[in-house]
């Protein structure tokens, strides 16, 4: 049985809002949840969700402690084109459970990609299911490579980048890890995107 749909069909959408973007998900564990672009109305979600994460979790997202968003920030990562600049939330129960977003600089092909996931709904794949959709649309939208820059502790996230089936560069400094990678569609990508979809499938077959 498939997750029931939070989408609204006579809500008002904001300009450009790409609604073909959203899905509902169940992982391979189970877990049901709705990803779809961020709204501006999404504010107030955003700073629980912020407000929520663990300190180490915010630490390895910000690279120091942030425990509050300002209200530019909240601004800013609400307030997006759907071109240029592109986020996804995932949502269970309405409440945010994850945020993942690009952002290009207007004119260039390169997107500085980054995300995160509440602490009580890592490892259910979900950071690899976002990264995946948001390189799908970045695709759809000019975007050629997505560059990231992580903490070289931060494995998790590593290991999200480097196991996406996408050919990826890394050069360490200074305990932070740069990493680039063509989102164009390659075998390994394709097979990355089965698995994921695979287990998807078993879970909505299981419920």
């Amino acid at each position: 049985m498939s997750p029931p749909s939070t989408t609204s069909p006579g809500r008002a959408d904001p300009d450009g809002y790409p609604r073909e973007l959203e899905r509902d998900v169940v992982a391979g564990d189970g877990l049901c949840y709705h990803v779809r672009p961020i709204r501006r109305e999404d504010a107030p979600r955003l700073v629980a969700f912020h407000e929520h994460l663990s300190t180490r979790s915010v630490y390895l997202r910000f690279f120091t402690l942030h425990p509050t968003l300002s209200d530019a920030e909240v601004a800013r990562f609400t307030t997006v084109d759907y071109v240029d600049r592109l986020a996804l939330v995932a949502t269970v129960d309405d409440r945010l459970i994850a945020v993942a977003r690009y952002d290009r600089p207007p004119g260039e092909t390169e997107a500085e990609v980054a995300f995160v996931v509440a602490d009580e709904y890592q490892h259910h794949g979900i950071g690899s299911r976002l990264l995946d959709d948001l390189a799908t649309a970045a695709r759809a939208r000019g975007v050629l490579t997505f560059r990231a820059e992580t903490l070289a502790e931060n494995h998790q996230m590593l290991d999200v980048f480097r196991h996406a089936g996408f050919p990826v560069s890394a050069h360490t400094e200074y305990g932070t890890v740069t990493l680039r990678f063509p989102i164009a569609v390659t075998p390994d990508h394709e097979a990355a995107r089965a698995r994921h979809e695979a287990k998807t499938l078993a879970a909505g077959e299981a419920t």
